[in-house]
């Protein structure tokens, strides 16, 4: 997995390639919240992402509970496989996901 980060005036993007699992998760989590509270909204661009699993799950979920407001985080360029997990588990509807 490698992530790059640009912060734009109040926005920061991380772009994310590659697996986040139970073995890249933790480096993950350790990208977003080296991010957070230098923006006020924080975008993730999982466009070659190919996979998630619960443990990348988890750190959407903990990133989400720890910015203020569902519209601060957001999701996007997700691939349908990459979507449908998000769909399953129902994290679609909690996420901000576009």
């Amino acid at each position: 997995m490698n992530i790059s980060s640009k912060i734009t005036g109040d926005t920061c993007t991380l772009t994310v390639s590659g697996s986040i699992n139970s073995q890249t998760a933790a480096d993950f989590e350790k990208e977003i919240n080296g991010v957070l509270g230098k923006s006020k909204e924080l975008i993730i661009d999982l466009k070659d992402v190919d996979y998630v699993s619960s443990a990348g799950l988890r750190v959407f979920l903990t990133t989400s509970n720890a910015i203020e407001g569902k519209e601060n985080m957001k999701i996007i360029n997700i691939k349908e496989e990459v979507k449908e997990v998000f769909d399953m588990t129902g994290f679609s509807s909690i996420l901000n996901i576009g």
